[in-house]
C-alpha cells in the first residue's frame, strides 16, 4: 500500500529544500533515505512549508493523511450524528488496535486507547494493587508526571519510592537495578526508556533481561511499567522483547499522531491476574448485579466509554504511515540527525550540551551561557524554528546533577533536512554573537 506521495515539486517560503542537504551527505552522515523520499515525507506534511519544525518531541508534524481522517470523521459526525457515525466507521475503528498491535508486537486484545502518555500511564498505575510498605523502584530520569504520581502514591498508600544509581556515563546502573530488585522485591518497577529532558536512551533490552532473570526467581512480586511515550515512533520497540507488564505510549510525539490520543499495551498475565483501572467504567465492565460487575476480558478495560473517534481514527493512519516506512530506518535516521546537530552545537561558542548515556536518541538539549530560554526560542520563532525550553522543575533529579535551571531541547525527524538542521545552527551563532 503506498502511504506517501512523490511529487517534484520545489520548496516554498522559508524552508530548504531536500536536494540542499544532498551537497551535505559526504562531509556529515549517510542518510538512510534518498532525497525523493525525504522530499515525498515532505510533501505529505503542509507544516514542513512552513516552518523548520525541531520540536518532534514535542509535537510532531501531522502527515496530510491523520488530519484528513480527522477531518473527514468530524464531517460525518456533523451530517449524520456521532454515535451514527462511529457505528459506520467500526471496522476502521477496530483496525486502530490491529495496527497498534503490530507497531509494538503485541495482539489487538492488549491494546486500550487513551487520552495520552499520561493516561495511560495512569490508568496502569492505578491498578497496581498497592500496600502500605510497597516499594516503587524507579529511576532518576523518569517522566515528570510519573514522579508526581509515585509522591502522591506515597502520600495516599505510604509507599516507599526507591531510585536507581545512574551508571557513570549516564542512565540506570544495571548491577544497581539488579541488587535492588533482589533485596527489595518492589511491588512496582517503573523505569522511562527516554525521558523527555534529555537525549538518554535507557538500556531497557539489558533492564528486560535482568526483570525477567528475578522474575524466575521471584514470580508475581512485581509489576513492570515502561514508559515509552518518546520512543514509539522514534524507534523499534517490541513488547515481548521488553518484558513490560505494562507500556504507555503517545500518539502525538514522533509517531506524528493527534494531540489528545494515545494508547496503553496491558501484558496477558495483567489481563489474567484481573488488574483493572481504580475508575474504571462501563466500557470496562459489565453491571451484572446490583452489587457486582464483571470486568471485559481484554485490554479495553482499561478505557473510557467516551473517546473523540475521530482520533482514534488519526491515530490508526499515524501509525499505518509509521509502518510503512519502517521503524528501523526512522531510528537510524534520527540518530543521524540528532548527532550532526550535537557535534554541530558542541563548537558553537558558549554552548553546552547536556546529552549523555550509553545511547542517545532525537532529543538533543543544551545551554547557552549568559542567555535566558525566553530570548532563545523567541528568536527562534521569529525565524520559524520551532524547538522549546526545559526546565528544572521537568527534571530536578536530572537538572540538579548537570547543574542547570534549564535547557533548550531542539528534536529533529527523518522528515527534517540536512539544511534545515543548517539554519537552526546559524541561527544559533547569530543569537549567540548578538547578545555577547
Amino acid at each position: 500500500m503506498e502511504i506517501f506521495k512523490v511529487q517534484a515539486a520545489s520548496r516554498n517560503g522559508v524552508l530548504p529544500n531536500s536536494a540542499t542537504s544532498a551537497n551535505h551527505k559526504s562531509q556529515i552522515m549517510n542518510r538512510i533515505f534518498s532525497d525523493k523520499e525525504i522530499t515525498a515525507f515532505r510533501e505529505d506534511t503542509d507544516g514542513c512549508s512552513q516552518v523548520i519544525h525541531l520540536n518532534n518531541a514535542g509535537a510532531g508534524l501531522m502527515p496530510n493523511t491523520v488530519t484528513h481522517a480527522i477531518l473527514e470523521h468530524i464531517k460525518l459526525e456533523s451530517q449524520i450524528g456521532g454515535y451514527e457515525a462511529s457505528a459506520l466507521r467500526t471496522n476502521a475503528i477496530l483496525q486502530f488496535y490491529e495496527l497498534a498491535a503490530t507497531l509494538i508486537n503485541c495482539k489487538p486484545s492488549n491494546i486500550a486507547f487513551t487520552a495520552s502518555a499520561t493516561d495511560s500511564y495512569t490508568r496502569a498505575l492505578s491498578s497496581i494493587p498497592f500496600l502500605q510498605g510497597d516499594i516503587i523502584l524507579t529511576d532518576n530520569d523518569d517522566f515528570i508526571s510519573n514522579q508526581i504520581q509515585f509522591l502522591s502514591c506515597k502520600k495516599r498508600f505510604g509507599i516507599e519510592i526507591v531510585r536507581i544509581k545512574n551508571a557513570r556515563g549516564g542512565g540506570v546502573d544495571l548491577e544497581d537495578l539488579e541488587q535492588k530488585l533482589m533485596k527489595l522485591q518492589p511491588r512496582l518497577l517503573a523505569i522511562t526508556h527516554i525521558p523527555t529532558n534529555s537525549g538518554l536512551v535507557q538500556p531497557v533490552n539489558e533492564i528486560a533481561e535482568i526483570y525477567k532473570h528475578y522474575t524466575q526467581k521471584h514470580p508475581g512480586k512485581t509489576w513492570y511499567i515502561l514508559d515509552a511515550c518518546q520512543s514509539i515512533g522514534q524507534m523499534k520497540v517490541d513488547v515481548q522483547e521488553l518484558q513490560c507488564d505494562f507500556l504507555s505510549v503517545t500518539g502525538r510525539k514522533f509517531l506524528r499522531g493527534p494531540r489528545g490520543t494515545g494508547f496503553l499495551y496491558i501484558s496477558d498475565k495483567a489481563l489474567e491476574q484481573g488488574l483493572e483501572p481504580l475508575f474504571i467504567d462501563m466500557r470496562g465492565a459489565e453491571w451484572i448485579e446490583k452489587d457486582e460487575y464483571k470486568q471485559r476480558p481484554d485490554g479495553m478495560r482499561y478505557e473510557d466509554w467516551e473517546f473523540a473517534y475521530a482520533l482514534i481514527l488519526g491515530t490508526a493512519k499515524a501509525i499505518e504511515y509509521c509502518l510503512a516506512i519502517g521503524e528501523d530506518k526512522i531510528w537510524q535516521e534520527v540518530k543521524g540527525l540528532s548527532t550532526y546537530m550535537r557535534n554541530q552545537l558542541a563548537g558553537i561558542n558558549k554552548i553546552s550540551v547536556l546529552d549523555r548515556g550509553p545511547e542517545v536518541g532525537g532529543l538533543v538539549t543544551f545551554t547557552v551561557d549568559g542567555l535566558q530560554p525566553k530570548i532563545i526560542t523567541d528568536a527562534l520563532l521569529q525565524r520559524k524554528i520551532n524547538v522549546v525550553p526545559s526546565y528544572r522543575n521537568f527534571a530536578v533529579i536530572d537538572f540538579d546533577e548537570k547543574q542547570v535551571q534549564w535547557a533548550i531541547r531542539a528534536s529533529p525527524h527523518y522528515y527534517n533536512t540536512i539544511a534545515e538542521i543548517d539554519v537552526f545552527l546559524d541561527a544559533m551563532r547569530e543569537i549567540v554573537n548578538s547578545e555577547s
